[in-house]
């Protein structure tokens, strides 16, 4: 495994790793889910090893259809040839492990003090990290085009890019700013993949935002920043130069997700 250095400054400020990732972590070693014959089929319950996060009940359902969306676009890209993994916002992900594939090079950017935690954490379970490269970046302020090349990044191969649960912490501007950076780095054959939170078109994102935040006990830590409405979330990706192509509500993938809440969406470059 290696450990990149910050492609400029990050929020490298000791403050605690990420307690959001680490409940969603707890949430999905609970669930039934594939791996590749070479994969480790207990990584993510390991990962969480000593974890103290108490996860929200009423996510599960919201986690297990992001979970298994993500996990189908992981093994589908395996399966067709990609070699270049990107996780964004990885937090406790356990997919370079559970998906290990020889030849396929997972690389993963979240906080420095998250990645910090993950790397000891790798190293304790004595995990086979070859093909696993950490980049630590502060997506509020950091370049990602910058971030991956300095990382080792191939932009001239085609790469997943998957982007789970990130955006509803970043401003409009910081997810604009992350979706120009990766279609920097995606050519031809490139898969960017993401989950979206999402309101209804007559309501007031201001409002959607504080209650959404007030009824979240991280919120003061990890606020959510940006739910839209569908059209409105999917013109901000399609203006960074993406075209749109799966668009599926969550509800599909989970009989307890409430419709209407959670988009999963793909877009090539």
């Amino acid at each position: 495994m290696a450990v990149a250095r910050p492609a400029v400054d990050s929020a490298a400020d000791g403050s605690e790793p990420s307690r959001t990732s680490q409940a969603v972590a707890l949430l999905r070693a609970e669930l039934p889910r594939l791996r590749t014959p070479g994969g480790d089929p207990d990584a993510q319950r390991r990962l969480c090893a000593g974890m103290r996060a108490a996860p929200a009940a009423d996510q599960g359902p919201s986690i297990a259809a992001r979970t298994r969306f993500f996990d189908g676009q992981v093994l589908a890209a395996i399966c067709a040839g990609v070699r270049q993994i990107v996780i964004l916002g990885s937090g406790y992900d356990d997919r370079a492990l559970r998906f290990r594939s020889p030849g396929v090079r997972f690389i993963e950017i979240d906080h420095p003090a998250t990645q910090a935690d993950k790397a000891s954490r790798l190293q304790a379970m004595n995990a086979d990290t070859a093909e696993l490269i950490l980049a630590p970046a502060d997506f509020r302020h950091d370049a990602l085009g910058a971030v991956l090349a300095g990382c080792g990044h191939e932009a001239g191969e085609p790469t997943l890019l998957a982007c789970e649960g990130l955006l509803v912490y970043l401003d409009q501007q910081a997810i604009a700013r992350l979706l120009g950076g990766l279609r920097t780095r995606a050519c031809g054959g490139s898969l960017f993949a993401a989950s979206l939170a999402v309101h209804r078109s007559d309501a007031s994102t201001e409002r959607v935002l504080e209650v959404a935040n007030g009824q979240r006990r991280a919120a003061a830590a990890e606020p959510w920043r940006t739910i839209l409405p569908a059209d409105a979330h999917l013109r901000l990706i399609a203006g960074a130069g993406w075209h749109i192509g799966q668009v599926t509500d969550a509800a599909q993938l989970d009989a307890g997700v409430r419709p209407g809440r959670s988009l999963l969406v793909t877009a090539r470059p």
